[in-house]
């Protein structure tokens, strides 16, 4: 049991008022309940002072899968003072909040493996490249933030790394497929990303154990390269890049 003075941290406070965590962040942005902050998207909250400021309230529960209405746009500003949720991950889709939950094992073990084979790769072509995995925010508009399992910003691409984010189109941006992302990443992530104008888009699938290279031509993706099992992927705009795919799932 929780004192008046200890503080709790939005799971916390959820539980013990009965509450989704989601409705916790909303009443938090809203500025509805009282809570400290931390840090960066980091709140903390004094359970008697929260009764307190929702004494006599009507309070309403947030539906699991939170979207906005469709005259109500999330900005980039809104998605910055989200609370952190342990476990869980973020992005702004056309200004519709998406949250997932933490990856599974294997999705990890196959972004890590693949990350590294591109690391040793840019680290040969492209010295002033960089590669990075997510969670990172990649900003690509006032109302769009994704966070790719794995991005290739290229050497001339550098004023787009910025202290706490990228801003703007990675050369390459990969999706690692799970069960709750898959449909996601196929239609309305390959849209935002074909719209940004990213010149490659890779989808690699760990339960199907496939990849599939798209390259943006004439403005939207096409297919160029794709295998399964343990096919060699050779990506077209990598040259000299081949992947075993047997080293992904192995």
């Amino acid at each position: 049991m929780s004192t008046d003075l200890e503080l709790l941290t939005a799971q916390a406070l959820a539980e013990a008022l009965g509450l989704s965590v989601e409705t916790v962040w909303r009443y938090t942005r809203e500025n509805k309940i009282p809570y400290i902050a931390l840090g960066n998207r980091q709140y903390r909250y004094r359970l008697a002072d929260v009764l307190r400021s929702l004494s006599g309230a009507q309070v309403k529960d947030e539906p699991a899968d939170y979207r906005v209405s469709s005259n109500q746009k999330l900005t980039y500003h809104d998605y910055l003072a989200l609370p952190e949720e342990d476990g869980c991950r973020y992005e702004l889709l056309d200004w519709v909040l998406v949250k997932d939950p933490a990856p599974i094992v294997m999705h990890q073990r196959v972004s890590r493996r693949l990350q590294r084979m591109l690391e040793d790769y840019v680290a040969a072509t492209d010295p002033a490249g960089e590669v990075f995995n997510a969670p990172l925010d990649v900003k690509l508009g006032d109302y769009t933030v994704v966070q790719p399992d794995i991005l290739y910003i290229a050497g001339g691409q550098k004023e787009l790394v910025l202290r706490e984010r990228i801003e703007g189109s990675p050369m390459l941006v990969v999706e690692v497929l799970s069960a709750s992302t898959a449909s996601r990443d196929r239609v309305r992530k390959m849209r935002i990303y074909q719209q940004a104008r990213i010149p490659h888009y890779w989808l690699v699938d760990p339960e199907e154990r496939t990849m599939e290279c798209l390259e943006l031509q004439d403005g939207s993706y096409a297919i160029v390269a794709s295998g399964m099992d343990e096919d060699v992927v050779e990506a077209p705009g990598f040259p000299g890049l081949t992947i075993e795919l047997k080293a992904l799932w192995s």
